[in-house]
């Protein structure tokens, strides 16, 4: 994952009515043919965390989608979970595993399932009078702290308490009950009872021709530390899967390369250009290079397509012409005209695809049957 600033600002959620609306005069407009209920716009500031921004987003319209009301998860109770899980696996691998800050969408599924979650109100991941999150010197610490202790094996059994001490001073002890609406709950209970969270509700797919179409693998991808295993699809059904999982209501977690020119947040889209450089004017119905399966294998195998960032797919806009887009929410602030939304176009989205979290609801009975999934 990599780290963007843009704006410390938290975003309205736009809803389907006003996201055909921008901020600028000279960006297009597009129609909404489908627009799903979602949380407001977050930003990740300097945390490398946007897998767990992406996945806690789905996980809310999933909330609201069962009928939960005010829905407003912390993002940082996650995060000071996984962390612990980064540093055991770190430590039995005798440091030969990737740590940092990076994650993918089933470690979010994962954490709420295990530990629970809480609201934002409760856990904010700041000390007292912190305006921004910030964890670049947390990073490194806890890894000097890990590497430090695995120059003396054997390791004492209360190694995870100094490792503790860091995060505790650094982003807060994790409630054990907590208050909401009147009422006292665990994490567990607050997941359960109000957030209405099942672990079993949510699917990780993947499109790729070094292993076998509709079984499951463990993704190589370096954020994989917990080696989840994804369902790998053929390209067309994972393209038609994400949009009719938004056209019946569901939105979609999207881990994507966004580490290149067709992707412009500014300027609120994400295209498969024709030319080297996205041009200055955006033409949404300017036409695209030609994607397949092929290419995309390609670019994943030669590492120019690698997991950079993850997102939330929200719903469906179309062009004057009637050319679809993914409506994206981004974790970054208000950034761009369509106030942290990004429009990312079918070519775009099967080149830089690296995986998604769908609703396992949302997917077909012809697919459910090919992957053995009831």
């Amino acid at each position: 994952m990599k780290k963007f600033l843009f704006s410390t600002a938290i975003a309205v959620c736009i809803t389907a009515t006003s996201f055909a609306q921008n901020t600028l005069a000279s960006a297009p407009v597009l129609t909404p043919e489908k627009q799903n209920e979602c949380t407001p716009v977050k930003n990740q500031q300097m945390t490398g965390t946007c897998w767990c921004f992406s996945t806690t987003s789905l996980v809310e319209s999933m909330s609201l989608k069962k009928g939960v009301k005010d829905v407003d998860i912390s993002e940082m109770y996650t995060v000071r979970n996984i962390y612990n899980e980064k540093a055991k696996n770190y430590i039995l691998r005798q440091g030969a595993a990737q740590f940092g800050e990076g994650g993918l969408g089933h470690d979010l599924i994962r954490a709420i399932a295990t530990y629970g979650a809480v609201p934002e109100t409760v856990f904010t991941g700041k000390k007292e009078g912190q305006k921004m999150l910030n964890h670049s010197k947390l990073a490194k610490d806890l890894k000097a702290y890990l590497d430090s202790i695995l120059k003396h094996p054997p390791l004492a059994s209360n190694w995870m308490d100094g490792y503790n001490e860091i995060l505790d001073n650094a982003i807060g002890k994790l409630p054990a009950t907590f208050e909401y609406d009147g009422k006292t709950y665990t994490p567990q209970s607050y997941a359960k009872d109000v957030l209405k969270f099942d672990a079993n509700d949510y699917v990780s797919i993947t499109s790729f021709t070094h292993h076998p179409f509709y079984q499951q693998f463990i993704l190589e991808a370096p954020d994989n530390f917990a080696n989840g295993m994804f369902y790998n699809i053929p390209l067309d059904e994972l393209v038609e899967t994400v949009r009719t999982s938004l056209l019946n209501g569901y939105t979609v977690m999207w881990d994507a390369d966004v580490s290149n020119n067709d992707f412009n947040q500014q300027k609120g889209f994400a295209m498969y250009w024709q030319e080297e450089k996205a041009p200055k004017t955006v033409n949404p119905d300017e036409a695209e290079k030609e994607y397949s399966q092929a290419i995309r294998q390609q670019l994943y195998e030669n590492l120019t397509t690698e997991d950079d960032h993850l997102m939330h797919i929200t719903g469906i806009s179309k062009t004057g012409a009637g050319k679809e887009f993914f409506t994206v929410k981004n974790s970054w602030g208000e950034v761009g005209p369509y106030k942290g939304f990004i429009n990312v176009s079918i070519p775009y989205f099967a080149i830089n695809t690296v995986s998604v979290v769908v609703p396992k609801a949302a997917l077909g009975k012809e697919l459910k049957k090919k992957l053995g999934i009831k």
